[in-house]
């Protein structure tokens, strides 16, 4: 595919979620990073896959995206995250993908102790895995957008810690998060006279757990993991539509290094969402997502600070 380019700059959306952190002072527990511009390279591989067991002693395959790599760079103040990301060709993984696509959107907001996350996958080009037979097709297309709404219970608890690393989690804190998970995904098969669609759409209320771990101040070890249940409607190709119910399970894990300065770390995190596609067949919907990231932070300018002190006063936040 050569290179693949995307610019997301989150301006509108997270203004209001982060300008409420803004005004935090620091506490045993976290750290801010308020006045300092955060830049970071990543190392980023993300897909969704699909599993599909076909009832007891059934077949059981799996259609897997074409897996590729991509490295961004962001640079991130306080309600500004500006990123950029490109597929270079001369990683290994991305040396076969000219009939393949991958289009992905990651955004997490905050406000107060709630976070907001919006996710969008947009792929072409799949593997299609029946035991230790993978053959490739081009001709299956998959958009899906969702996210989630949850409310973090514990104020000295930092999720920005394992997401954004403009905050630092300086005493070992833990919190439970209830979270609202709801994605549409619409499917389209198109094979030389064979041009159909699909849709699912998942609503699930999944109770969690996390905890940051802080090891001798600098060092952090993070995880967690969600168990819900709720309801899936799936339209399906010659099947018509069925109504299921939703088991729903995500787990990540983080380890993380921080200083004034200089921070890094891996970041790892799986979502399934599994539900009835007819009657007797059972699909497992699986976001993986895993980044290896090196960043540096640096004093803002003055200007830079009075402009954000003034836009917060003049707007209330």
């Amino acid at each position: 595919m050569g290179l693949r380019l995307f610019i997301s700059i989150s301006l509108l959306c997270v203004i209001h979620s982060y300008s409420q952190q803004d005004s935090i002072i620091n506490n045993e527990y976290i750290t801010t990073f308020q006045d300092k511009i955060s830049t970071r390279i990543s190392l980023i591989n993300t897909s969704n896959s699909f599993y599909i067991n076909q009832g007891d002693g059934g077949l059981e395959y799996k259609l897997e995206p074409n897996i590729r790599n991509y490295l961004g760079a962001s640079v991130l103040f306080r309600s500004l995250e500006i990123d950029y990301g490109f597929t270079p060709s001369f990683l290994k993984a991305n040396q076969d993908n000219d009939d393949s696509k991958l289009f992905n959107l990651n955004f997490r907001m905050f406000h107060n102790q709630w976070m907001q996350t919006i996710d969008l996958y947009n792929q072409k080009g799949f593997y299609f895995i029946l035991n230790d037979q993978k053959e490739k097709i081009s001709g299956i297309n998959t958009f899906k957008i969702g996210g989630s709404t949850s409310y973090i219970v514990n104020k000295n608890f930092s999720f920005r810690a394992i997401g954004f690393q403009n905050e630092w989690q300086t005493k070992s804190a833990g919190s439970f998060i209830p979270r609202l998970y709801y994605y549409y995904t619409k499917y389209s098969f198109k094979d030389n006279n064979f041009n159909e669609s699909a849709y699912s759409v998942d609503i699930a209320i999944a109770p969690s757990y996390y905890y940051n771990l802080n090891i001798k101040k600098h060092f952090l070890l993070s995880f967690g993991s969600s168990l819900g249940i709720g309801i899936n409607h799936s339209s399906n190709v010659g099947e018509g539509s069925l109504t299921s119910a939703l088991f729903e399970f995500s787990g990540r894990a983080v380890l993380g290094y921080n200083s004034e300065t200089f921070f890094g770390g891996v970041n790892t995190n799986l979502l399934i969402l599994e539900h009835n596609v007819d009657r007797y067949t059972r699909q497992d919907d699986s976001i993986s997502f895993l980044e290896f990231y090196i960043g540096y932070r640096f004093k803002a300018s003055k200007k830079l600070i009075k402009l954000a002190n003034d836009f917060n006063r003049k707007f209330g936040f």
